[in-house]
């Protein structure tokens, strides 16, 4: 299980696999300064509508010691959803 920590104030529990492709699809959005809405589950606070835009502070971290295979299918549907009016919404996974 890792965390995706937003502007030092959210924190989010999500699956080291889903983590590792999340941080794929970020990168690739934010090096083209393609700002995105991210959704997300919180046990806390509901659901979370986080705007990701390059200037945002925010921090991946990994707990898992390997590193998961990453399906490139998977990345272009998160790619896909990251770009649409609505986008990325993840999973309730925690």
């Amino acid at each position: 299980m890792g965390r995706l920590i937003y502007q030092e104030r959210h924190v989010l529990d999500v699956e080291d696999r889903l983590l590792s492709h999340l941080r794929i699809v970020i990168m690739n959005k934010l090096r083209r300064n393609e700002s995105f809405m991210l959704q997300a589950p919180h046990p806390e606070h509901g659901m979370l509508s986080l705007w990701l835009h390059p200037a945002t502070p925010m921090v991946l971290q990994f707990y898992g010691g390997r590193h998961p295979r990453i399906d490139t299918e998977l990345i272009e549907q998160m790619m896909l959803e990251a770009s649409s009016p609505n986008g990325l919404t993840l999973p309730a996974t925690i």
